[in-house]
């Protein structure tokens, strides 16, 4: 139960954090590519790296910060769902060559952060 408990407290920093962090690129980049959700999931695939080796290999934490930090937090910092509806928002507006652009970043940056997460965490 207390891991649970744990999960929900993460889940809710995460999404809030998701919620500023890509608001923020928004304000910055504009609305006419998902780059918010691009960065945050960038992001979140790099800090899963780091914090999957840190947690796993490194420190002698508590299974429930794992849980915490890994599914809680990153889990709702990082969102599959809402790449898959800008992606599909880009479709049917007829912007194929966005939503490609979109799968591909997407795809490749966020498996080339959760990599180079685990190589930097290993470093540590």
């Amino acid at each position: 139960m207390i891991q649970l408990l744990a999960i929900a407290v993460g889940g809710a920093v995460g999404a809030v954090m998701r919620y500023l962090a890509s608001t923020a690129v928004y304000n910055v980049a504009g609305r006419d590519f998902p780059w918010g959700t691009l960065v945050v999931n960038v992001a979140g695939s790099l800090l899963m790296g780091i914090l999957f080796v840190v947690l796993t290999e490194k420190a002698a934490l508590p299974p429930v910060w794992r849980a915490t930090l890994l599914v809680g937090v990153l889990g709702a910092f990082t969102t599959f769902s809402t790449f898959s509806i800008e992606t599909v928002a880009l479709m049917e507006q007829g912007d194929w060559l966005k939503a490609a652009g979109n799968i591909l970043l997407s795809v490749v940056l966020c498996t080339g952060g959760a990599w180079l997460g685990l190589v930097a965490g290993r470093q540590l």
